[in-house]
């Protein structure tokens, strides 16, 4: 067994066992507090530039298969566990979890405590890591840190959207067809439009507000992805040129881009949200929802316009997980609706969204 190593920018060590590929990774280190979903979390473009912790101690129960992924690559930097299951027991199961980052390239480290790592990250802030499987001299591994960049201010949906416009779906008695403008959209976005009966266009992060209004579309849902949203100027300018003119659904960093747009601000959480059993509340109902989140930013409550109403509230922290301006036919929210992985109690927003998208129709 080779020997691995996980060093936090301040100088914190973690020493395990190499797991997946060999090499040295640098990202954010952050935690996951989710039981299951790992193929979906590796899969996630939000998680680029990242070093994923799974707080459960036992990963890879079940495999991997060719059915659970969010996008067409691994996306994380590297993944950090405490103990790999070795032997999948699941009827979909193609191979192991350590095959998977072997063959996708992808560095890991196993034999950690990784419930001690969650609780430095939740105490210290996340932090730049670097995993090595190759040096364990912590100078030199120091100085690579170094100048590994901070995730503020960093623009990663350029990196992780698609290049060209490419179409999901295309429904020949459909009656919406939907614009999705890719900052990392998960497939499973993808697959609820489909489900409630929207075409699909797919346009790259990049793109320009003539390009959408050419595609004439009955709404635009704006994906999450990774990285700072204020980093991304370019989407943000084009947003505001749809702001009251066609409905908008913005998930996560979309909510993010669309919040600032419409003249918020954003700032850092200390660790983020990432798992699959945070409750919110819904402002309008009162009900709790329990949700899906991975986000290292957050929208500053205090920033939103008086024609932006919070809809929906994260009650581990009080932080804002939803918004809406009725008058701009715009909503958003922090979490994920499609969850994959994780619960089904928000999918009523993608029937708002139709809805919203009908009721635009009328006037």
């Amino acid at each position: 067994m080779k020997k691995a190593i996980l060093l936090l920018a301040d100088g914190k060590t973690f020493e395990g066992i190499s797991f997946g590929s060999a090499g040295e990774t640098i990202g954010e280190v952050c935690f996951n507090t989710g039981m299951t979903g790992y193929q979906e979390i590796l899969t996630d473009p939000s998680y680029h530039s990242q070093i994923v912790t799974m707080t459960s101690p036992h990963i890879g129960n079940y495999g991997v298969n060719s059915e659970d992924v969010e996008s067409s690559n691994i996306q994380v930097a590297g993944f950090v566990i405490r103990e790999e299951t070795l032997v999948p027991s699941n009827w979909r199961s193609k191979e192991s979890i350590g095959n998977y980052l072997k063959t996708n390239n992808v560095v890991g480290i196993t034999g950690v405590d990784t419930r001690a790592i969650t609780s430095y990250i939740r105490d210290n802030g996340a932090m730049n890591g670097i995993i090595s499987t190759m040096n364990q001299d912590i100078s030199t591994l120091k100085n690579k840190l170094h100048n590994a960049p901070s995730m503020e201010g960093l623009d990663l949906a350029k990196k992780v959207s698609c290049k060209k416009v490419y179409q999901w779906s295309k429904k020949k008695k459909s009656k919406n067809n939907v614009a999705v403008i890719d900052f990392g959209v998960k497939h499973n976005i993808l697959r609820l439009l489909d489900d409630y009966n929207c075409s699909v266009m797919v346009f790259p992060a990049s793109v320009s507000a003539s390009d959408i209004f050419n595609f004439n579309p009955d709404g635009i849902l704006l994906s999450n992805g990774p990285g700072d949203p204020s980093a991304v100027t370019y989407g943000i300018d084009t947003v505001k040129s749809f702001i009251g003119k066609i409905p908008l659904f913005g998930i996560c960093l979309g909510h993010q881009i669309l919040s600032i747009a419409l003249g918020a601000k954003t700032f850092k959480l200390k660790f983020g949200h990432r798992g699959i059993n945070h409750p919110v509340r819904n402002e309008k109902t009162g009900l709790i929802e329990i949700t899906s989140q991975n986000h290292g930013f957050a929208v500053d409550l205090d920033s939103l316009p008086s024609n932006v109403i919070p809809t929906h509230v994260n009650l581990n922290d009080n932080t804002l997980a939803g918004i809406m301006c009725e008058e701009k036919m715009a909503f958003s929210v922090q979490y994920h609706p499609e969850s994959s992985p994780g619960p089904h109690d928000s999918r009523y927003l993608f029937e708002y969204f139709k809805k919203l998208m009908t009721n635009a129709k009328k006037k």
